[in-house]
């Protein structure tokens, strides 16, 4: 395991979208330099870590995860004087930076690429992943997270390359030792810089399941993913994740780099089994701190057909899931815990309600959340209680896989326009990239300019100068649960059971170490609920730890929630 100081567990991490955090400048980007002028923010949150989305420089096909040059900052983001400003800011106030680790493929503009598509001869050629054709088509059915196939064809070599992205994203070939030799490089170059860690884009993909022979060429005929009749992609993430090479270039990465720092660690893993977290994620025999698991974040779409194909939350599954996580890794590895990113839609709007009981659901869900194991990630303006965005032309959405969808259903699946918005509406990614909604002013006070993406048009009620004024604020709430986690060694360390486990609308469970036991009670709801007394512990002697109502509320209906009401007590 990476050596990292001991009170890492203790921290909340704070995820930044650069280009919709703040805009110094005026050209409606975000920029390095408004992230700096916004560091006493995160101080007073109370956030102890930062995953900074990528910065390097990027054409931006996808919005910076198609990487150019991993030693260069995008000029519409700053200098590299910037990043040091910005890191010596974040380091002068306990915050660590986690950087956005983005090595299972570059941007086909990167150099490596552009001397590799040149000809099979060329040194680079093998740093990514190559086929020929099959039956003069591409080799197998697979089709890309952003639509189409995942393979592209190149005219000067006559192969396809893989990209399990945008065409603009080839895949890297980890079999080859040059490429895990430049990555190993180029980590040493941040953590050099001072940078606490990485989170890993989806770093379980980097070893392909198919075996390569010696020289570096794939064995005859990959197979094709199974073909789902009534789905919208076919599943080929599980084709090409937790290949039989993983941990082998896992442990390598640890020996070459992260055994040599004190820095923090999370890889995201698509399709990862609680067995295969566990293996990465070990103590002793692991090599990152944590993953980013997805099984929670399919309970609200149709099995099998993709996120795209909606069906109501089912609060079971989803007590389920998260329950299945925190006792199979509880000893053996580490959660990360999360409700929204960049990739996903606004928790509030998803699993709480944006209307009347914004804030109040909004507290739930972090109380929910917070008092698990693991480490919990806040996306940024999750703290303010920010929501989905319900634009009616696709026009105004600038995220590759929403608009690529969009395109394929209505062109080609002949699906109904409303239907495919209203799963853009529920689902989308730019429900989570609109600016950073700062103050009730023009823009939001993201930008002076026009901002790169629309600003949702509640900002004058949902905004930080708002948050930070009012004492019950969803902010003020979230700096509570921060400040709980240092100061209660049973949310690190206690055992977490599951109670209620077929409630439709009561999430419960109890945290334990040694004598201390919590009782965390939520209502998913926006119903009063009668508590099932005769199951849960007994609750007549508790004592009040933290919940979003106020305690004469609590004494007046100590058997009844109210809608979307969440309480924690500790139990004699």
């Amino acid at each position: 395991m990476p050596v990292v100081s001991t009170d890492w567990r203790q921290q909340v991490a704070y995820q930044i979208y650069p280009r919709s955090f703040a805009d110094s400048n005026g050209d409606g980007i975000g920029d390095l330099p408004g992230i700096t002028a916004k560091l006493d923010y995160l101080e007073a949150l109370g956030v102890g870590i930062v995953w900074l989305s990528p910065v390097y420089d990027s054409p931006n096909d996808d919005n910076g995860y198609d990487i150019r040059d991993y030693r260069r900052i995008m000029k519409e983001f700053g200098t590299m004087a910037d990043f040091d400003q910005m890191l010596a800011g974040m380091k002068a106030r306990g915050i660590r930076l986690m950087m956005d680790l983005v090595v299972n493929h570059t941007s086909d503009e990167h150099e490596w690429f552009k001397q590799a598509r040149s000809s099979r001869d060329n040194p680079y050629h093998d740093f990514y992943i190559w086929q020929d054709p099959v039956e003069g088509r591409e080799p197998t059915n697979w089709e890309a997270a952003f639509n189409g196939s995942a393979w592209t064809f190149n005219e000067a070599t006559g192969e396809y390359y893989l990209h399990m992205f945008s065409k603009k994203q080839p895949d890297l070939n980890w079999e080859n030792p040059k490429v895990r030799q430049e990555v190993y490089a180029l980590m040493h170059f941040w953590l050099t810089k001072g940078v606490g860690g990485f989170r890993m884009d989806v770093i379980n993909m980097i070893s392909k399941p198919w075996q390569l022979d010696p020289t570096g060429q794939s064995l005859p005929r990959l197979p094709d993913a199974p073909v789902v009749q009534d789905g919208f992609l076919q599943p080929a993430f599980e084709m090409v994740t937790h290949g039989p090479r993983l941990m082998d270039f896992m442990h390598e990465m640890r020996r070459e780099v992260l055994d040599h720092y004190d820095c923090i660690t999370v890889g995201e893993s698509p399709c990862a089994t609680v067995e295969q977290a566990q293996a990465i994620t070990d103590a002793e025999t692991g090599a990152l701190n944590m993953v980013f698991q997805f099984e929670h974040m399919d309970v609200d779409s149709q099995p099998g057909k993709g996120k795209w194909a909606l069906k109501p939350l089912h609060l079971p599954d989803l007590k389920a899931s998260l329950s299945h996580w925190q006792t199979a890794l509880h000893g053996k590895g580490w959660n990360s815990l999360y409700w929204c990113n960049h990739d996903q839609p606004r928790a509030i709007s998803r699993f709480g309600d944006d209307g009347v009981f914004r804030v109040r659901s909004g507290k739930m869900l972090a109380t929910c959340l917070h008092m698990m194991q693991g480490t919990p990630f806040i996306y940024q303006g999750e703290e303010l209680g920010m929501t989905n965005v319900k634009w009616h032309h696709i026009d105004a959405y600038q995220d590759i896989e929403t608009r690529n969808m969009f395109h394929v259903a209505v062109t080609q699946k002949r699906q109904n326009p409303e239907q495919v918005m209203k799963a853009i509406h529920a689902k989308g990614r730019d429900n989570a990239r609109t600016p950073m909604q700062w103050t009730g002013d023009a823009q939001a006070g993201f930008t002076t300019g026009q901002p790169w993406l629309a600003v949702n048009d509640n900002f004058a009620e949902v905004n930080a100068a708002q948050a930070l004024s009012d004492e019950d604020s969803l902010f003020h709430y979230y700096r509570q649960l921060i400040a709980l986690r240092k100061t209660w060694p049973v949310l690190i360390d206690g055992q977490f059971e599951l109670l209620l486990p077929k409630h439709t609308t009561l999430f419960a469970y109890t945290r334990q170490m040694a004598s201390v036991r919590l009782l965390v009670l939520c209502n998913f709801s926006s119903q009063f609920q009668g508590l099932p007394l005769k199951q849960l512990p007994d609750i007549s002697k508790a004592t009040p730890l933290i919940g979003n109502l106020p305690l004469e509320e609590w004494h007046l209906a100590p058997d009844t929630l109210a809608a979307w009401e969440a309480r924690v007590y500790v139990l004699s």
